[in-house]
């Protein structure tokens, strides 16, 4: 299991991935599941990635080499080089992961392993608006809006709370976004462990067409633990100071 949060701000983008992969107990792995294409001045495109490996994996590989689209059969192999907005890379992602569960999903359930897979897409493209999207296994989608300024694939439950109380688009600023991805990261980091470090960080300011911060953060990183730490104790201070029930 994974666990990536975007935050969808009026400031930019906030993406967060853990890199941990386990097939078992005694198979636990590091994976980065965050990839980034990036001309700087034209676009910047993230990719975060959930789900099985090898379906992921696959679906990223593809996407590399490139897909001529459905809705141009006769077209040339379009890539997140060449996409024209970020609408059309969600199409991108979906058709790859399509393609994978044509080539792969009969064997896979023969062999009783389900198709898994889900992205977090995000980013933008000169003249086009800052999107965020999340792509399913069936290759549809749905994007973050300013209602709705967050999306989560893989273990989101732990991370949620926090966002629900504490995020909104226009008056969280992008360090602030960092701060509250972290600490639903941290989340679920204590209740899951099928979740863990390092974790890979993506800052996208909007219309900057350049990554603000792209970054991995180790387990002994000293401000996440500061932060984790605070938390904690703040949480235990506003438990303890708030009175019992007059019914009690």
């Amino acid at each position: 299991m994974t666990y990536c949060v975007g935050l969808y701000l009026d400031e930019g983008l906030v993406m967060l991935a853990d890199t941990r992969t386990n097939a078992g107990m005694d198979n636990i792995s590091t994976y980065s599941k965050t990839f980034t294409w990036e001309v700087p001045g034209e676009r910047v495109i993230t990719l975060m990635t959930a789900g099985n490996l090898a379906t992921t994996q696959a679906t990223v590989n593809i996407i590399e080499e490139g897909l001529i689209p459905e809705s141009d059969p006769e077209g040339q192999p379009v890539t997140m080089s060449t996409v024209p907005s970020l609408f059309e890379a969600a199409r991108l992602v979906g058709q790859a992961v399509r393609q994978v569960y044509k080539n792969d999903a009969e064997v896979m359930k023969a062999q009783d392993t389900p198709f898994s897979a889900s992205f977090l897409l995000g980013g933008q493209i000169k003249g086009r608006r800052m999107r965020l999207f999340q792509i399913y296994a069936a290759g549809n989608f749905i994007s973050a809006t300013p209602e709705t300024p967050f999306l989560q694939i893989g273990e989101h439950k732990y991370g949620k709370p926090i966002l629900d109380r504490a995020l909104a688009y226009e008056r969280t600023g992008l360090m602030d976004g960092v701060k509250l991805a972290l600490i639903s990261m941290d989340s679920t980091l204590r209740s899951n462990l099928s979740v863990g470090f390092p974790l890979d960080l993506v800052v996208y300011e909007r219309d900057g067409y350049a990554l603000k911060l792209k970054t991995r953060i180790e387990e002994n990183d000293e401000y996440v633990n500061r932060l984790s730490a605070h938390w904690s104790d703040a949480l235990r201070k506003a438990f303890q100071s708030f009175p019992y029930p007059e019914w009690s």
